[in-house]
């Protein structure tokens, strides 16, 4: 049965429209670290604690804000999640010094992870259980188009009138989304369970989400070692100007919404097999853009490549923990899926902060390999995460007594 005779579409599209807007201000700052750095006279890394801090805020949040706001019906904690994002982008805008701007990115970071918690597993609630990653795809679309448009028209706006411009620019996307989410979604959405704090212990301590929370730490946060200073690679190591970084960056968000797409129906079936090949292929891709990276030619090509990978084990890593917190903790899901959003944000702010010490130290282009080394971690837990589930099926299968 399709989305649409389902009648569950544009709940799902407006889901897409907050993810819009919080990708928009999750990645902004990629494109605005220089303007940043050169108005508070600061040097690229230290301006890249705003993407650190913010990851960092989504990472502490999610997880305890989820919980503490179960109880809350869904449609209400999605439109007061869009007036804390758009508050605390306000703040951003009208920030007059490097500490009130990395508050307001931790006030932006708190509402991020309270979404995207909920709206991955409402996707999932509203779809047959053979069409959970294509819809989980769909509400992360929101974030690839966000990559596609957001960020780019963000970084422009921010070259030609300023960086508190592109701010400015998401608190009025942030408006519309608020706006989509009140004339869209249903007031009755699936109510979620109220789980005490302790029991995110419990999920912790389990060995196949911890083991499923750290393939998404280190896959997803490998590419951020070098994402997250792209816009200085190029500049300064591949030789591009500032137009043609924007137009670069349009391009690299061009090819993550394909990705993402690709990532979707990839692991409807398997996720953890699919799961493997993806980040085996983006190690390499990252790994080849150590060589890559001075050639103009070659760099694009990579940096593209690295684009169509960068987010198409986003549906897998989601569906995948959802799916096993239903074998383990079905009751938890939310929780879950919090948590598996912390490891994503644990993941950017260890990439993001590794990235700045390994540029500051030896230098830009060897944050390549430093991500390369993460992702291919992440293949090799993933590897590791299929043979015990081939091990499970074997127990079970096994007639009893042997």
């Amino acid at each position: 049965m399709t989305l649409e005779n389902r009648g569950n579409l544009p709940a799902l599209l407006a889901l897409a429209v907050c993810a819009f807007a919080i990708g928009t201000t999750e990645f902004i700052s990629v494109g605005l670290l220089p303007l940043i750095a050169e108005d508070f006279h600061i040097s690229v890394s230290i301006a890249g604690l705003t993407v650190t801090l913010y990851a960092l805020g989504v990472t502490l949040g999610a997880p305890v804000l989820t919980s503490l706001t179960a109880g809350m019906p869904r449609k209400t904690l999605l439109l007061w999640i869009m007036v804390v994002f758009i508050a605390g982008n306000l703040l951003a805008a009208t920030a007059d010094g490097m500490l009130v701007l990395l508050v307001a990115r931790i006030v932006s970071a708190l509402s991020h992870g309270v979404f995207m918690s909920i709206g991955s597993t409402i996707a999932a609630d509203l779809v047959p259980e053979r069409r959970r990653a294509s819809a989980i795809s769909i509400m992360f679309s929101g974030l690839t188009v966000a990559t596609v448009t957001g960020v780019p028209l963000g970084t422009y706006i921010g070259q030609l009138m300023g960086w508190r411009a592109a701010f400015f620019a998401i608190v009025a996307v942030g408006v519309f989304a608020l706006l989509a989410t009140l004339v869209l979604v249903s007031s009755n959405l699936p109510q979620a369970a109220k789980i005490p704090l302790r029991r995110q212990w419990e999920l912790v301590a389990n060995g196949r989400l911890l083991l499923a929370f750290g393939i998404t730490a280190l896959g997803y946060g490998g590419t951020f070692v070098v994402f997250t200073y792209l816009s200085p690679l190029l500049r300064d190591i591949t030789g591009f100007g500032e137009t043609s970084v924007t137009l670069i960056l349009l391009a690299y968000g061009i090819a993550i919404a394909v990705g993402n797409g690709i990532g979707g129906k990839a692991a409807n079936r398997n996720p953890a097999t699919a799961l493997s090949y993806m980040f085996t292929l983006q190690a390499i891709v990252l790994l080849a853009l150590l060589f890559t990276a001075p050639f103009q030619v070659a760099g694009l090509v990579t940096v593209l490549f690295m684009g169509l990978f960068a987010f198409m084990n986003v549906p897998g890593l989601q569906v995948y923990v959802v799916m096993l917190a239903e074998r383990f903790a079905p009751e938890a899901k939310d929780v879950a899926s919090a948590l598996n959003i912390s490891a994503f944000n644990a993941g950017i702010a260890i990439g993001a902060y590794l990235g700045g010490i390994v540029a500051d130290s030896v230098g830009l282009i060897h944050t390549t390999w430093i991500g390369a080394l993460m992702v291919f971690g992440a293949a090799a837990l993933t590897m590791g995460a299929r043979i015990l589930e081939r091990k499970e099926r074997t127990e079970v299968c096994l007639p009893a007594g042997r």
